[in-house]
């Protein structure tokens, strides 16, 4: 595991694989003899975020605790992310595009036509996917930073869709691999396929950042956030009452957001804060509260 006492060249030496992370963080090299944390601050980014990056991206397989998650800025971490975006579309897909335009420029017409569809399609996938977390997510996790609770959302949902932009590129690896006419030039499949196993491995990678670093970093927060939102004897907010009326109607979990358009996440947060505040628990509780403070009537309208 990596210290923030070492010196950055010792790091970078140990895998060249980190300069990347380097890269995507906006530091610079000319670091001489400093330490991990004397680059990390004249970056003006936590040393313990950077820590954990490339811990993560060293070994897939580890997985912070929760103590290790409280220390990191996820600033820093959204940052990171932020810069892959820009490096995976500005750099490695237009680097693997190239490599594959002179691959199959011998080709037959049909087999131009095919590659080039079937990745146009994954770049465009990956896009999306980008863009998603880019006007989405990300906005959502700064929010939750600047404890500006969002009910439309959370980091559950992200999770659950959280898209699988790799399975395109094991394809494509196929393809080039199994498929390809034989005058095309070996040397050059070689190229390509260097370049697409160099871009899936470090998607790879970014993806097992965004679920051992952001996904449980953000749960928690939330976790805060809806343990500090209520508290015993509060007044309830106006989306709570909504959420009140619509339990005391009968309405399911999944039937209440569709009729508020939110998560059922969110629904789930309300009610637990709704609990705190009126310290009921019980359907038939909550919904002799709701006709006593006049929240619903007491006989159903014919």
């Amino acid at each position: 595991m990596l210290w923030h006492g070492m010196k950055m060249a010792d790091l970078v030496s140990r895998d060249y694989s980190l300069s990347g992370v380097l890269e995507r963080m906006g530091m610079s090299y000319g670091f001489g003899d400093e330490t991990v944390s004397d680059v990390c601050s004249r970056a003006g980014i936590s040393a313990a975020s950077f820590i954990l990056i490339c811990n993560v991206y060293l070994s897939e397989s580890y997985t912070p605790s929760r103590e290790v998650l409280e220390q990191i800025d996820l600033r820093d971490v959204l940052r990171y992310l932020r810069l892959s975006h820009t490096y995976y579309e500005g750099c490695a897909v237009k680097s693997l595009s190239q490599a594959l335009d002179v691959l199959m420029a011998p080709c037959g017409e049909t087999h131009k036509m095919i590659i080039a569809r079937f990745f146009s399609d994954y770049t465009q996938e990956l896009s999306k996917h980008f863009e998603y977390e880019e006007t989405v997510v990300f906005p959502y996790v700064e929010a939750m930073l600047n404890k500006d609770v969002k009910d439309d959302f959370s980091i559950g949902q992200y999770e659950q869709h959280h898209s699988d932009v790799q399975e395109k590129l094991d394809d494509l690896k196929k393809l080039l691999m199994t498929y390809l006419p034989p005058q095309c030039d070996q040397r050059l499949i070689h190229a390509a396929l260097g370049e697409l196993f160099t871009l899936e491995t470090d998607l790879r990678k970014h993806t097992v950042i965004e679920d051992r670093i952001l996904i449980p970093a953000v749960t928690h927060l939330e976790d805060l956030s809806e343990g500090e939102s209520a508290a015993p004897g509060d007044k309830l907010s106006a989306r709570e009452i909504e959420i009140l009326c619509g339990v005391a109607q009968g309405l399911l979990n999944k039937e209440i957001a569709a009729r508020l358009n939110i998560s059922i996440h969110t629904v789930i947060t309300h009610r637990k804060n709704i609990a705190r505040k009126t310290g009921i628990k019980t359907i038939a509780g909550l919904t002799a509260y709701a006709i006593l403070n006049n929240l619903i009537d007491a006989e159903p309208k014919a």
